[in-house]
């Protein structure tokens, strides 16, 4: 046993063994780095794996930062990650990731968006809004979001998505 290295030092030292009878080996372990140690120990290198999303095209961020669109290749450190995913006209969604000691590079993560309940309007600014379509004309669009009338110019928008509901029954 190797003691007395301080963190970062190298050492380098021979070791000789003598056998005889049947053929020997030796092999050589590292100990496990005492928490004390650890941010002297070499990092581990990161996992590469593809996040897909359906459908495609979702806004992705591993844990809250903004990291592209699906599919997307990553490269993520082992530990527990969480993504989240957000479409205009799905529902947004987050999948928990924990990647072990044991997990190499060349896996994939999909996620299955669910449909939105409610219908997604794009404006033209780049927000979305996110409510029930009242009335649509020429000149107007009124949406209700959280209870609330709201009346925007139909120039204002730039995509408007429908969500198919049940008729109510009479």
């Amino acid at each position: 046993m190797l003691s007395n290295v301080d963190p970062k030092e190298v050492v380098k030292f021979q070791m000789g063994i003598e056998a005889s009878g049947a053929p020997a080996s030796l092999s050589v372990s590292p100990r496990k780095v005492p928490p004390e140690l650890q941010a002297y120990a070499a990092p581990e290198p990161p996992i590469s794996l593809t996040i897909n999303s359906i459908p495609q095209g979702a806004s992705l961020k591993i844990d809250g930062k903004d990291s592209g669109t699906t599919p997307r290749a990553v490269q993520l450190t082992r530990g527990k990650h969480t993504l989240e995913f957000e479409k205009a006209g799905f529902t947004p969604g987050t999948f928990p990731l924990e990647i072990g000691p044991n997990d190499t590079s060349g896996g994939s993560v999909s996620f299955e968006m669910g449909a939105s309940a409610h219908d997604t309007l794009e404006l033209r600014d780049g927000s979305v809004l996110v409510g029930d379509l009242e009335s649509l004309t020429s000149t107007e669009v009124v949406i209700r979001i959280g209870g609330n009338l709201q009346h925007l110019n139909r120039n204002s928008i730039k995509q408007i998505l429908l969500t198919e509901r049940d008729m109510p029954s009479k």
